[in-house]
């Protein structure tokens, strides 16, 4: 989320950007006024938000067309009752089939809200501690620096203050690499903030956080034991975490990538869902309802207590500022307006958005999914809501939303064509062979039908490599679609993934392959024949 001239991220739906940065928090400017101290709002009654109603669905008219959304839904609860759920729009763009309440779609990041309350029932149930160190449940998970490494906690994972880059070793689900290589890819990730004190927003941690959770509770995964502790006692029976539960649904929304319009894409077991905690839930209004009623009743769901007061409030608290008025809590981010706080989460994949959040103060809550890649619309509106009901000064954020989309697409634009490809080098000879990375492993560099191409041996993945005009040694890499790897590029789109520069020694000879994009920040040795 791009935030008050802070970026916390953006959307990445973009050039070398677009695989490693689809788990997005974020795309939308936010502006706000800022009281020297927050004054309460007055309790909403159920009336007052009704009232609101009309105009908030020429909102969402307004921003479906702004911003290219195929399909809306929405629910709002209030005084633990789900007291509005509509949608609007198309499951798939061109098609006629309309959105309903009960639609699935994925729910993206905010799936990292439920992962944090697994962690507060685990140590409301004595088999965990906040303070319990990372590597001592998952040795596998290290990382570069070895102090942050043995000092890295349970609250650490989901507080998003590793200070390494954000988004790091994302991309890698897409290139078809498994757990144990996502865990090892952290071991080459730099430390570029301050540990505890930097807001760095990463994925692949969560997934030992997953592991955590599953072995304190003698489950086979994160997904069962989450399962058994939060959605069956809620009744969230919709609400899944597979590639295959959602497209086996009756009633469920296709994502959308958006090119000069929106374009339908497959699901695809590769993302969000082998980033578990993550972001793999899909679900729907009714089942989202059902989770923020356990918010807003502090962990109360019934009759039934679902996790304590004080380890949900542990949730909820602010652990890293982002800027002026907001910090990342657990899971949830914490915001200060001028007449209240509001605590939310938003999700976006490669073809879905969403904002899930709560007025912790004033028993109301909503629930926003769209089926377009980010989160823009989705947070608009639901910053629109929380400032409507606690009667907060007017901001137009949807203009803002569509005025930070079409910079932010600019911009890609701009980066796409700063890289003039050139010709095939005269003599390709130099670059071929074998480059071995101690995580990736061997990337088999050779030319095919005149083209520099390279596999990875261990995904079976082939990119085709496109020489920059002005630099000899600079190539950018796009995934062909073969091997498997078609419904990965009908995600993505067909755009170039990562930059690499061939480096040589004294001598000019190549001696190493580097990729140079933060996010995938590898580098390959060459090998002798």
């Amino acid at each position: 989320m791009r935030m008050s001239q802070v970026s916390a991220g953006g959307d990445g739906i973009a050039s070398g950007r677009r695989i490693c940065r689809l788990f997005s928090f974020g795309g939308l400017a936010l502006a706000a006024s800022l009281a020297a101290a927050p004054v309460m709002a007055q309790q909403p009654t159920q009336a007052a938000i009704e009232a609101l109603l009309p105009d908030l669905e020429k909102q969402v008219a307004a921003g479906m067309s702004a911003l290219s959304v195929p399909g809306v839904t929405i629910g709002i609860v209030f005084d633990d009752k789900l007291i509005y759920s509509k949608a609007f729009g198309a499951k798939e763009a061109g098609k006629p089939d309309p959105v309903t309440p009960d639609t699935i779609f994925q729910i993206g990041s905010t799936t990292k809200a439920f992962f944090a309350t697994t962690l507060a029932q685990a140590v409301d149930a004595g088999k965990l501690k906040w303070t319990d160190h990372v590597s001592d449940f998952v040795p596998a998970f290290q990382l570069a620096d070895p102090f942050v490494s043995r000092d890295f906690r349970v609250l650490d994972i989901a507080a998003q203050r590793s200070g390494l880059t954000p988004y790091v070793n994302d991309g890698l689900a897409f290139l078809g690499f498994d757990k144990e290589t996502l865990f090892r890819s952290m071991r080459a990730a730099p430390q570029t903030g301050i540990f505890r004190s930097d807001f760095r927003y990463l994925n692949i941690p969560h997934l030992a956080g997953g592991e955590i959770v599953a072995k304190v509770n003698g489950a086979e995964s994160w997904a069962a034991s989450v399962k058994r502790t939060l959605l069956d006692p809620l009744g969230m029976s919709s609400t899944t975490a597979t590639a295959e539960a959602i497209a086996q649904a009756p009633n469920h929304a296709m994502g959308h990538r958006l090119d000069d319009k929106p374009v339908a894409i497959p699901f695809h077991a590769a993302f969000p869902y082998a980033l578990g905690p993550a972001g793999a839930f899909n679900s729907n209004v009714p089942d989202m309802a059902k989770w923020l009623r356990l918010q807003l009743g502090r962990g109360q769901f019934g009759e039934k207590v679902i996790v304590s007061e004080e380890n949900l409030d542990v949730t909820w608290t602010p652990r890293v500022a982002i800027n002026e008025r907001m910090s990342y809590a657990v899971g949830w981010l914490a915001m200060a307006t001028p007449r209240g706080r509001a605590i939310w989460h938003n999700g976006g994949t490669s073809g879905f958005g969403a904002h899930v959040g709560f007025l912790p103060d004033a028993k109301t809550g909503i629930v926003i999914l769209t089926n377009i890649g980010g989160p823009s619309l989705a947070d608009a509106l639901g910053l629109w809501f929380y400032d409507r009901v606690l009667g907060n000064p007017a901001i137009d954020n949807i203009a803002l939303a569509a005025a930070s989309s079409k910079k932010q697409r600019e911009q890609e634009k701009l980066e796409q064509a700063a890289f003039v490809v050139g010709p095939v080098p005269a003599n390709p000879a130099p670059f071929t062979g074998t480059y071995a990375s101690p995580v990736l492993g061997d990337a088999v560099v050779s030319v095919v039908d005149g083209k520099l191409q390279a596999k990875l041996e261990r995904t079976d993945l082939t990119m085709l490599l496109e020489a920059n005009k002005d630099d000899p040694n600079l190539f950018q890499a796009r995934l062909i679609p073969a091997g498997g790897y078609e419904a990965i590029v009908a995600i993505v789109g067909d755009t170039p993934f990562v930059q690499m520069r061939f480096e040589r020694d004294m001598a000019g000879k190549i001696t190493q392959l580097r990729w140079i994009n933060p996010e995938l920040p590898h580098l390959f040795t060459r090998q002798e024949p």
